[in-house]
This record gives C-alpha cells, sequence and structure tokens, in this order.
C-alpha cells in the first residue's frame, strides 16, 4: 500500500517564479524599447541638421542687400530643423526640440557655389519615457558647402 504524502508548503510556487520572471522579461523589454526609441530620436537628430544645413545652403546669407527674406533666413532655418517646415509649426520632428537649441554658422565668404553653412543642434536632454531620467545628448553638426542653385557667378539674367 503506498501512501500520498500532500506537500503543502509547495503549493503557489509556480505563481511566484512566474511573477518574478514575467517582471524581469517585461523589464528588459521596456529597457530595449526605450533603447530603440533613444536611438530613434538620435538619428532624428543627425537627420534635421542634415536636412537644415541642406536647406540653408540654398538660402541667401542673412541680411544680404537685395536678397529678399535673408532678414529671417535664420529663423527659417532653425524652423526646417525643428519643424521640417519653413514656416513654424506645432509638432516637432523630435520631442522637445526648441529653435533655441539650433545654431546656424554662416562662413565668411558664404555666398552663390562658395563658402559653407553649419546647423548644429545641442544642450539637448533626451528624457527617457519610463524612468523618467534626462540623458545630454552630444552637439550634433552638419556643415555643408554653398550651392548655386542654378545661377553662375558674376553673370546677370535678363
Amino acid at each position: 500500500m503506498k501512501r500520498h504524502l500532500d506537500n503543502n508548503s509547495e503549493r503557489g510556487t509556480a505563481t511566484v517564479e512566474f511573477a518574478l520572471t514575467a517582471a524581469f522579461f517585461l523589464m528588459i523589454i521596456m529597457a530595449i524599447v526605450s533603447g530603440g526609441h533613444l536611438f530613434f530620436t538620435h538619428n532624428a537628430m543627425v537627420e534635421s541638421t542634415r536636412r537644415g544645413a541642406r536647406y540653408a545652403a540654398n538660402q541667401c546669407k542673412p541680411n544680404l542687400a537685395g536678397c529678399p527674406n535673408s532678414a529671417t533666413t535664420i529663423d527659417r532655418v532653425k524652423n526646417v530643423v525643428v519643424y521640417g517646415t519653413p514656416m513654424p509649426g506645432t509638432t516637432t520632428l523630435v520631442n522637445n526640440l526648441l529653435p533655441s537649441n539650433v545654431t546656424v554658422i554662416h562662413s565668411n565668404d558664404f555666398g552663390v557655389a562658395q563658402g559653407t553653412v553649419s546647423v548644429k543642434i545641442e544642450n539637448y536632454s533626451y528624457t527617457f519615457a519610463v524612468a523618467a531620467t534626462l540623458i545630454q545628448m552630444p552637439p550634433y553638426q552638419t556643415t555643408v558647402t554653398g550651392e548655386n542653385a542654378g545661377t553662375i557667378p558674376g553673370v546677370t539674367c535678363p
């Protein structure tokens, strides 16, 4: 005759093991998702400076005499970096990115098919969604040469 022993001391251990394992697994998943969003933000910042520099290369140097809208060149370039369009928008390409984080630098000889223009994003802090932790992002800068935009230096069109 066999005796069946019922060991009540191990009842519920599977539930506890599942709870601990699931919590750890979900924490790892959240870390992967947060890291992915951080890399997405990094890529968006690089792309924003590239887009802004390409736009700036086809614009007049700020306050250039005889060039229409040259007084607003810097503001339009900053808007392209932050909003993706020369006009100020309501939705930024990167969360919490402000026009004050963007710097536009024209070389002294900037003009038609000469000189350089640099667009830089600096002092941007990335906020993790889950842990509410701030990370100071490095400065992002793109420099391009002036483009001719279809004109020939020294030749005026009739």
